[in-house]
């Protein structure tokens, strides 16, 4: 078939796919009815997609209706999954199956379709989530949000330009712990804020050199690559199993950011949380010393005057914040406090209380049916990137850098050139 061709026939078969029957049974109706889903789709399914589509559909808010992947085997295992799930609806006629695609453009050219979830390597988000937005979807994307500042800031841009409910998959601040710590922090339970110290991996590598490997069948690695340069097929990129775990490409800035985003985008988020910067930030980095005699860590300065460091303080904590009256330290499934009393602190109507989610994706849910705010929006995910982003910057480059967080740019033209990365044509934000 022609591409032409090729594409109507999918559109066709993504109308038949999610269209209500002419009969719904009495079992169909209600607040869950197919009619009052909301119809998803994961893009890009390896082990945080399949978790994506596992979330989605214990979340009977939402109703599968498709996957895409660039490999036709993972595809095929999503389709088992979605359908086995939905086994008595497609017998009652009200489901018609989970479709497939290779290609994102074509998913989102799919009729019916009203949010899409994405999983996808970095390099990718940025492509995908601002070509999202333009359809007209609601977007749910993994972090750290963007590979490089300018690719995040035309996430976010994008998602306030065409109205869309865009969630940043930073899922901490629907923790409640997370949330206590933070809300101890704002109402200067610990006193006024000196330091912080977060507890996160380092950069990645410049380039990725690792051996030519044969490409297994069904597996499309020319559009894997995309917008990164070329490189030859390896399974520590991509495994290439449904059942495999995380894959290594995090550790090449081609492809992603390394410990520096991956967690970064975790406990950086914290931290910008509980000091009040989500719209904002440091004002400069300082480079990691190696030094013997005087080693020093990643640094970061607000204009408050307040310090961060990439540093471990408070054993098994991510994120530990140090006022002059106290501290807290914070992890998942972890909360210490220099006095005990406050890891129960009670708070009074009068404080200040930070946005409540119990559940991430459930709050994105609420939030499409609502049009209103969710817990960690595309500008808040942007904001926490960028501190992933400028720390390697400043990591790479080797020198100290003053950073303007309104204007997004840095005293050192060098530096800019580093905001964001050329693509492999034909793609481009």
């Amino acid at each position: 078939m022609t591409n032409v061709s090729r594409r109507s026939f999918l559109k066709t078969a993504a109308v038949s796919a999610i269209a209500a029957p002419m009969i719904i049974p009495a079992s169909a109706r209600g607040a869950h009815a197919p009619s009052n889903r909301i119809n998803v789709a994961t893009i890009g399914v390896g082990p945080m997609g399949k978790g994506h589509i596992g979330a989605t559909l214990s979340n009977p808010g939402f109703q599968v209706v498709a996957s895409c992947d660039i490999f036709k085997l993972k595809i095929e295992k999503a389709a088992s999954m979605v359908d086995a799930r939905y086994e008595d609806a497609k017998k009652a006629g009200s489901y018609k199956g989970c479709l497939g695609f290779t290609d994102f453009r074509e998913l989102l050219a799919m009729p019916g379709l009203d949010a899409v979830t994405i999983a996808t390597p970095d390099h990718w988000h940025g492509l995908i989530a601002t070509a999202a937005c333009a359809a007209g979807k609601d977007v749910y994307c993994e972090k750290p949000l963007g590979l490089t500042n300018h690719e995040s800031r035309a996430m976010s841009d994008a998602a306030r330009r065409y109205g869309t409910v865009f969630q940043t998959g930073s899922m901490q601040r629907s923790d409640d712990k997370f949330r206590h710590a933070c809300e101890l922090v704002r109402n200067g339970l610990i006193g006024e804020i000196k330091e912080v110290f977060v507890s996160v991996g380092g950069s990645p590598k410049p380039y990725c050199t690792l051996p030519a490997e044969p490409v297994p069948e069904g597996l499309d690695w020319n559009l894997w690559l995309g917008p990164a340069p070329v490189r030859p097929y390896n399974s520590v990129l991509c495994p290439g199993v449904w059942e495999h775990g995380f894959s290594g490409w995090r550790s090449y800035a081609e492809f992603g950011g390394g410990g520096q985003s991956d967690w970064g985008a975790h406990h950086y988020d914290i931290a910008q949380w509980g000091l009040g910067m989500d719209e904002t930030g440091p004002v400069e980095v300082i480079p990691p010393s190696l030094s013997k005699t005087d080693p020093k860590p990643l640094t970061y300065r607000y204009a408050n005057g307040i310090t961060m460091y990439r540093a471990s303080k408070e054993p098994n904590a991510g994120v530990t914040f140090i006022g002059t009256n106290g501290w807290v330290a914070v992890n998942r499934g972890f909360l210490k406090c220099s006095r005990p009393s406050l890891e129960t602190h009670a708070f009074r109507p009068s404080d200040i209380r930070l946005y409540k989610s119990a559940n991430h994706m459930q709050n994105w849910l609420e939030c499409i049916k609502t049009r209103g705010p969710v817990i960690c929006s595309a500008e808040t995910g942007h904001r926490t990137a960028t501190v992933c982003q400028i720390g390697t910057i400043a990591e790479t480059i080797g020198r100290p850098l003053k950073w303007d967080p309104v204007a997004e740019r840095f005293d050192d033209e060098a530096a800019n050139r580093m905001l964001r990365r050329e693509m492999r044509a034909p793609w481009t934000v």
